[in-house]
């Protein structure tokens, strides 16, 4: 089954893989704080304005770290909202509504997650009819086709690494890359596969 890019988010880890029938060359790299998405080096150019993207960023906040992680552009607003004190559900709700789903032939949604360093988590989605925000308890799996609506989902990882290669090896079609987060008692931890 082809879900396109995905999220999922609990109380402890989250994970973000790409998959992508139309923008295979493409790899995550640590850049500034982030995790960033972008071509590979031997990429077709394109003017494609949902290829590149920091999909995850650990900020801090009033109340302490928080990561913010997704599916496009919509991270950083994200990202800058909780670092001015925004709640999370705030923060998600006012920036997915904003930038609202992807304007390309598939009307893709927006999925981003957040997870705060006291461990609430939180997950949210925009599609061209709804938005969506939810507050999670248990690994919950958001993605841009068929699974579009917060669900429920097994991911038994405790750690960043552990996360983004679980994310990268599930069963789901056409895996490009993927992105881990780990709530420690030292802050987040971040890792990243690209399937090499």
């Amino acid at each position: 089954m082809y879900v396109g890019r995905f999220v999922v988010v609990g109380p402890e880890v989250g994970a973000y893989r790409v998959s992508s029938r139309s923008f295979p060359n493409r790899e995550i790299s640590a850049r500034d704080g982030a995790l960033t998405v972008g071509p590979t080096a031997d990429a077709p150019e394109t003017d494609n304005p949902y290829v590149a993207y920091n999909c995850l960023r650990v900020v801090e906040t009033p109340t302490g770290e928080t990561v913010a992680f997704g599916n496009g552009s919509q991270v950083d607003p994200i990202a800058e909202k909780l670092e001015l004190g925004y709640p999370a559900r705030d923060a998600l709700a006012e920036c997915l509504l904003a930038l609202d789903y992807e304007k390309d032939d598939y009307d893709t949604p927006r999925i981003a997650a957040t997870i705060s360093g006291d461990g609430e988590a939180l997950v949210g989605t925009v599609r061209k009819d709804a938005l969506l925000v939810e507050t999670v308890d248990e690994p919950t799996l958001v993605a841009t086709y068929e699974k579009d609506t917060p669900e429920p989902f097994e991911f038994d990882v405790e750690t960043a690494g552990e996360a983004a290669s679980e994310a990268y090896d599930l069963e789901f079609e056409h895996a490009v890359c993927a992105a881990g987060v780990s709530r420690t008692e030292n802050g987040f931890v971040t890792a990243l596969e690209n399937g090499e």
